[in-house]
């Protein structure tokens, strides 16, 4: 069942815990659940969580917003590129949950370093849900200046290529994130 919401139990857990070795990335469109269900996952595995996003503006001094408008797309995704190597690439620490960005894995670079060193998991929802969901604020630079259903159906269907990619595949749609976090669990534990 797609909505299944049973959560493995502590038990199972704390064993998954000890199989996971390192990262665990988050990819896929801007909201679709990346940062909330990677800081519950985080809670949940007992591991740190960080936003690459919110990453990118403490290195930065600036907002992403900004950074789009006085820098433009391609220096953004530079440094994007640049933090996120930056946090996978920390050794000796212990594995931590990452949300990227939604453009993230679409760089190359970017792309092979998490699929080689984390474990990467698409979370993937319809152009419907994401509409709902971003809707909600006016933070997003790649929404700014058309329509946002248009928009996030283009970007869908032009990063669909990278983000089918990633070795685990889970959907968010339209019911609590808890479903979703089951299934990512589930997930990763099938994938070690």
């Amino acid at each position: 069942m797609e909505h299944e919401t049973i959560m493995p139990g502590t038990a199972e857990i704390s064993a998954l815990v000890q199989r996971i070795d390192r990262p665990i990335v988050l990819v896929g469109m801007m909201g679709v659940g990346k940062s909330t269900i990677g800081r519950k996952l985080a809670s949940l595995l007992h591991l740190a969580f960080v936003d690459a996003d919110d990453a990118i503006e403490e290195a930065a001094h600036m907002t992403i917003s900004d950074m789009f408008e006085l820098y433009g797309e391609a220096s953004f995704r530079d440094g994007e590129r640049r933090v996120i190597a930056r946090l996978i690439g920390e050794a000796g620490e212990k594995p931590k949950v990452i949300a990227t960005g939604g453009g993230a894995f679409c760089n190359p670079e970017t792309r092979a370093l998490i699929l080689d060193r984390a474990i990467t998991v698409w979370l993937d929802s319809d152009v419907d849900v994401l509409v709902e969901r971003v809707g909600r604020k006016d933070n997003r630079p790649l929404l700014r200046g058309g329509d946002p259903r248009e928009i996030l159906a283009r970007l869908r269907s032009e990063r669909e290529q990278f983000y089918a990619e990633a070795p685990i595949r889970v959907k968010s749609g339209n019911v609590p994130h808890a479903h979703a976090l089951a299934q990512v669990v589930k997930e990763i534990d099938a994938w070690l």
